[in-house]
């Protein structure tokens, strides 16, 4: 996929068949859209092509907005180049361009992105205020010299259920990581560097990799004990299973929120690599335990729990 930004420079650019989004998660629903994309591109032979933003719009145009987000920025440009898209256009967001009307920002795909086909939802909405129907993007599109097409609903829209970027979201806000990953069609994940921590865990017999995510809008699920699957940068490329809780270890008083993984049968120091994180079941909530024994109970039945899923 090439990736390009959209700047003041003049861009060379071949004739294309774009969407247009934020794409945040390239969730199932996002999926079907680019494979129209990319089969229109083939049976057209002309290039496909997704038009993105570097961030997210509400981020500029609603302030205080609390981003909470699936994606990562290089996170949507990997997940969005395994759907095989020719072209990547990323636009810096700004005010000015919040301020566009649809018709000016279709007149700006035209001239400067070389788009000839653009296939959108019939509820898809762009351009300042969002205000404008699908029947004034063919009429701006037949105006321009741009055919714009709808799209056909979706198999999980025809049976009644609209996958959303939203929509995932309130799911991992209660920890239904399985769900999730049926919408987005594969695991959530975050990605963490491994910090030093009060090495409580070691302590228990369950020794923990403690991560910082370093991208303050990356949305984090609802606290609990989740079943994982945990990737190392330690040039294994090896996948293993792991216990993450996210919570406040509320049975040695009041914490911050951490993010610990008990990572099954690794060994090696971690301190300072990087581990990718993915959601695979939530197993139960986060309490409180009256001691210490009691901990290491369950957490003997949630490793063993662990053991038995094939992941």
């Amino acid at each position: 996929m090439e990736t390009l930004v959209l700047s003041g420079e003049k861009m060379e650019v071949t004739p294309s068949v774009a969407t247009i989004g934020m794409f945040d998660g390239v969730h199932g629903g996002h999926r079907f859209v680019l494979r129209h994309v990319c089969d229109y591109a083939k049976a057209h032979q002309i290039a496909s092509t997704v038009i993105t933003f570097d961030r997210h719009p509400r981020e500029v145009v609603q302030t205080g907005w609390s981003l909470q987000l699936l994606t990562t920025f290089e996170e949507r440009m990997r997940l969005l180049e395994e759907t095989g898209v020719d072209r990547c256009v990323v636009l810096p967001f700004t005010k000015e361009m919040a301020a566009l009307s649809a018709r000016d920002f279709m007149q700006m795909m035209v001239e400067r992105l070389g788009v000839k086909v653009l296939l959108t939802g019939y509820d898809n909405r762009f351009g300042h205020n969002r205000s404008e129907t699908f029947d004034d993007y063919m009429r701006y599109g037949n105006e321009l010299g741009m055919e714009v097409k709808g799209l056909p609903p979706t198999p999980s829209e025809e049976r009644g259920n609209h996958v959303s970027s939203s929509m995932v979201r309130r799911l991992l806000e209660k920890g239904d990581a399985k769900e999730a990953a049926r919408c987005l069609t594969y695991p959530y994940s975050i990605t963490g560097r491994v910090v030093k921590g009060e090495h409580v865990g070691t302590r228990l017999g369950f020794p923990t990799a403690n991560l910082q995510v370093d991208d303050p809008h990356k949305m984090i699920p609802a606290a609990g004990v989740y079943a994982v699957r945990c990737m190392m940068d330690d040039g294994r490329s090896k996948m293993y299973k792991g216990m993450m809780n996210i919570g406040t270890r509320p049975t040695f008083g009041a914490h911050a929120q951490t993010l610990e993984a008990h990572i099954l049968d690794y060994e090696g120091d971690l301190y300072g690599q990087t581990v990718t994180v993915s959601f695979m079941e939530r197993l139960r909530d986060e309490r409180r335990f009256d001691n210490e024994e009691e901990l290491i109970s369950q957490l003997k039945v949630d490793k063993r729990r662990i053991e038995e899923l094939k992941l």
